[in-house]
């Protein structure tokens, strides 16, 4: 079996998501469909906001600012700020994070970048901060982010 994935991947031969890599079409180490990830992005992105506005009610940042509009640019630049350290430093110890762990999500290296692991989860975390590379993506569903990194998303 393990051969036939080897000639799967060797040619461009289409047939589900995840074919031309090697993974299975259904189950745990299958790409994931796009809603699946996109829960776990919202619910990291939530974690992150509710980390920054803690921040801010806590004093930790934006002590003395009185307008509202500022504070919350302050709150929102402090969440993504939150979001990219949160990814690259889950990701990298767990190969996912906590929204994306909800979801039944992990991040898989495909042997297409020789770089570190922690490389590859930083340059696919400030890829997806930038959000066009994430919503630009192939037949297998990997974004731009995920093609930069030599990563995957698989279900767990």
């Amino acid at each position: 079996m393990s051969e036939d994935r080897g000639a799967a991947a060797a040619t461009d031969d289409f047939r589900y998501r995840g074919n031309r890599l090697g993974l299975p079409e259904e189950g745990p180490g299958s790409v994931p469909g796009v809603g699946r990830r996109l829960v776990g992005l919202l619910l990291d992105w939530l974690l992150a906001l509710l980390v920054a506005a803690g921040l801010y009610s806590a004093g930790a940042i934006g002590a003395g600012i009185a307008d509202e509009q500022q504070a919350t640019s302050l709150v929102s630049n402090t969440a993504l700020l939150v979001f990219a350290v949160m990814n690259i430093l889950l990701l990298t110890l767990f190969g996912t994070s906590v929204g994306r762990r909800l979801a039944g999500v992990g991040i898989k290296a495909t042997g297409e970048r020789p770089w570190p692991w922690f490389a590859s989860m930083a340059v696919r975390t400030l890829l997806l901060c930038l959000v066009i590379p994430a919503v630009i993506y192939d037949r297998d569903t990997r974004g731009l982010h995920d093609r930069a990194a030599g990563t995957v998303a698989v279900r767990l």
